[in-house]
């Protein structure tokens, strides 16, 4: 069974980074294409990025676009999410999902969640 934790939340000022991280338990998460998700108060969940199996390709949103980096770090079974530039719009709790699949970006129907990370950027 997949298990993802998200970490490296926190309180930022506006233009600050953070880094957050996904790490993947009872599999070899590089198999797994990975999606990150945002969800602020009264709003939709927001799809902002996204890594294939193997880390060939990546999408992104185009609000996040050219801000957030995302990665995987193999030696340590996680994808991470690089976010510079940050705006007090972006507070919001952020997850990490996983799917298995042969190849391809994956933008929905994500199999495996994490309980979530905050994020909270202050003006």
């Amino acid at each position: 069974q997949v298990q993802l934790a998200e970490s490296g939340g926190g309180l930022v000022q506006a233009g600050g980074s953070l880094r957050l991280s996904c790490a993947a338990s009872g599999v070899t998460f590089k198999n797994y294409a990975v999606g990150w998700f945002r969800q602020a108060p009264g709003k939709e969940r927001e799809f902002i990025a996204a890594i294939t199996r193997g880390d060939s390709s990546t999408y992104y949103s185009d609000s996040v676009k050219g801000r957030f980096t995302i990665s995987r770090d193999n030696a340590k079974n996680t994808v991470n999410l690089q976010m510079n530039s940050l705006k007090p719009e972006e507070t919001a709790v952020y997850y990490c999902a996983a799917k298995w699949v042969v190849a391809g970006i994956v933008r929905d129907n994500y199999d495996y969640w994490g309980q979530g990370t905050q994020v909270t950027v202050s003006s």
